[in-house]
Formats: C-alpha cells, structure tokens, sequence
C-alpha cells in the first residue's frame, strides 16, 4: 500500500529532486510504486513598486513529498537520487505521515490555487518614506506609520498645507523613495 513520506533534499532543488525520481522510476520500472512525487508550493502576492505581483513559493523549502509503495527496490531509488540527503523519520527507517496530515499540506496549496493568501510582502516598514503614486494625494511624500496586512492597507502621514496628516491607501498605491 502506497504511503506518503518526505524526502529531505537540498534547498533549491526540490523540482530537480521530483523528477529525478520519476524518470528513475521509469526507467527501472518502478512507476507503479511510485504514485506521485510532489514540492508543494503556494501562492504569495509581493508588492513590488507599487504593482502587485503574485508568485510561487515553496511551502516547505528543503523537502519534497512522495507517496510510495516502499520497498527496497524504491528505497534505494529515493536514497541514490541526487541531491537527496534522506527521508524524514527516526532512525533508518522512513516514518510515512497521515493521510490527513498530507492532505493538510496539499490542502494549503490548493487553497492557494483556489485562491491567493492575503500574504503579501512589501518593500518599506513603518518609518520609511514613500511617495504616493495615485489617488487625491498622487505626487505627494510621506512617513509610513501602519501597515494592515490582512485589509492590504498603509497609513501614511502627509504633510498637507504644514500639517501631518494620516492617510489610509493600499500597498500598491505608495513606494519606497530611494
């Protein structure tokens, strides 16, 4: 019976680790045993100046889940991948994880998919000054004072006619003055 386990694997080369496996598995005739090798990935959207841009991250960098039938046979395959330092588990014998707990992990990449988190990365921090690219206040240099990352929202404090004030805008709406 076919079971999840994750192989540990160098950073950075998850994908190669993924279909290293699969083409050896062809190639040995192994594919039966080896259901589905995956990097499970999901969706972040960065605020890059001033645009939003959605792109892929590695749920978990470092490893790579695979649903096995494990034999010696697999096993070896796994262990003799390149860029494979192991599987997860105590000891040197590979400890698969839940359905449920697989499921959990798929489960945040399709979400992803389905729709993007409200994960976002932006260029400045609270104290940074940025300039508002658009809306009633386009042009205008500030102080950034909040960030609401689950409304996607900045507080900003201008200067209007000498007097500070607080302006709420979205990410995407101010940069980073250099």
């Amino acid at each position: 019976m076919a079971r999840w386990y994750i192989i540990h694997a160098y950073s950075g080369f998850e994908n190669k680790v993924r279909d290293s496996i699969i083409a050896e598995a062809e190639r040995l005739g192994l594919s039966d045993a080896v259901e589905a090798v995956e990097v499970p990935t999901e969706t972040v959207t960065e605020v890059k100046r001033g645009k939003k841009v959605q792109t892929e991250r590695k749920f978990m960098p470092g490893y790579v889940l695979a649903k096995l039938t494990l034999t010696d046979d697999v096993y070896h395959l796994v262990k003799n991948t390149p860029k494979v330092t192991g599987f997860l588990g105590s000891g040197q014998k590979p400890q698969p994880i839940s359905e449920r707990e697989a499921a959990r992990y798929f489960g945040g990449v399709e979400e992803a998919k389905a729709a993007p988190k409200k994960h976002v990365n932006v260029d400045y921090e609270i104290g940074d000054s940025v300039k508002v690219l658009d809306g009633p206040f386009a042009s205008f240099n500030g102080v950034v004072e909040e960030l609401d990352f689950d409304k996607q929202k900045v507080k900003v404090s201008v200067s209007i006619f000498g007097r500070a004030t607080p302006v709420e805008l979205d990410f995407e709406q101010v940069e980073l003055v250099k």
